[in-house]
């Protein structure tokens, strides 16, 4: 991450007609100092993470070197199948982006159908702590309304 400071907030931006959306200066400062070090990942439908590139690649390359260890090592011969699935999952699951001027971010084709939000729709900008999330605001309400009832208890393990 940029900074060791949390990023936080929630902001409502509309996409406009080439799905180009702007983000936030004051989160975009605390991901990451470099505008073209921004790596974007679908998360789950209805929501797009944005991450510091190097910090999201560090994490990311840590875990495949570890599945590659294993199937050197022969402790995966028996999950082809999940290593496919990976692979699969890894081939579409994030690029490299940039934030073009006045801190406007492009979602690729692919990710524009996976956020769900035609041009034109609005979208929820969500501070997440260590990344920034886009939402579609349905799907933000349900993530919401499920895991708000959560929050004292989390923050309690969290900070206990």
């Amino acid at each position: 991450m940029g900074s060791d400071e949390f990023i936080l907030g929630e902001f409502s931006r509309t996409l406009d007609d080439r799905f180009r959306l702007s983000i936030p200066t004051q989160i975009t400062d605390l991901l990451a100092p470099k505008e073209d070090d921004l790596i974007l990942v679908k998360e789950r439908p209805g929501c797009l993470s944005l991450w510091n590139g190097p910090q999201w690649q560090g994490k990311l390359d840590a875990g495949v070197n570890l599945v590659h260890a294993k199937i050197a090592a022969g402790k995966l011969e028996n999950r082809i199948a999940d290593v496919q699935l990976l692979g699969r999952l890894l081939s579409t699951r994030q690029r490299n982006v940039a934030l073009a001027g006045k801190g406007r971010l492009l979602i690729p084709e692919g990710f524009r159908e996976f956020l769900g939000v035609d041009a034109g729709g609005e979208v929820l900008i969500i501070g997440a702590a260590v990344c920034v999330e886009i939402w579609k605001p349905e799907a933000w309400l349900q993530n919401l309304e499920e895991k708000m009832p959560e929050f004292r208890s989390l923050l309690d393990q969290l900070s206990g």
